[in-house]
């Protein structure tokens, strides 16, 4: 968050958030667990320590895995001109990995960094970040991201 902050890179958090039974009715039925993710529960709250860059322009909710299923990403994306993504968060095997093949369809190129990422099966945190990297977008180490960030930090600027 610190190196989006200081190279001015747009950052978007994504949160589930349901307001009734009839949003992702069938995904529920699937994880029973999603239900606690209610509007004015503090599960659904960006996590207090990225306070200071949540505003009320660049925090997506979602019903679904992907952050643009559904939802104004995209739209949001092209009219900041953005091409590429760097994508982090939970879980892998969910969230990250569907918003990366979401992405793709809608053309960005998408960066995937494992260690701002995670999963509650870490077999299946491995093997995602291995379909990601070999069909979706790239898996970069953070050290190599950031290594572009502040090479290119004139480019990320304009």
């Amino acid at each position: 968050m610190r190196a989006a902050s200081k190279y001015k890179v747009p950052v978007f958090f994504s949160t589930v958030v349901y307001d009734n039974e009839k949003q992702a009715s069938v995904f529920r039925q699937r994880l029973p667990a999603l239900n606690i993710l209610q509007r004015g529960s503090h599960w659904v709250n960006i996590h207090s320590s990225f306070s200071q860059y949540v505003n009320a322009h660049n925090v997506i909710e979602k019903h679904h895995p992907s952050a643009f299923f559904g939802t104004s990403l995209a739209s949001q994306l092209l009219g900041l001109n953005i091409d590429t993504l760097i994508i982090t968060g939970l879980t892998t095997s969910g969230c990250v990995r569907a918003t990366c093949v979401d992405a793709l369809q809608h053309n960005f190129m998408c960066i995937v960094v494992p260690e701002a990422c995670g999963d509650r099966n870490p077999d299946a945190h491995d093997m995602s970040l291995h379909d990601m990297h070999a069909k979706y977008g790239q898996v970069l180490p953070l050290s190599e991201v950031l290594k572009y960030l502040n090479q290119n930090s004139v480019k990320v600027l304009k």
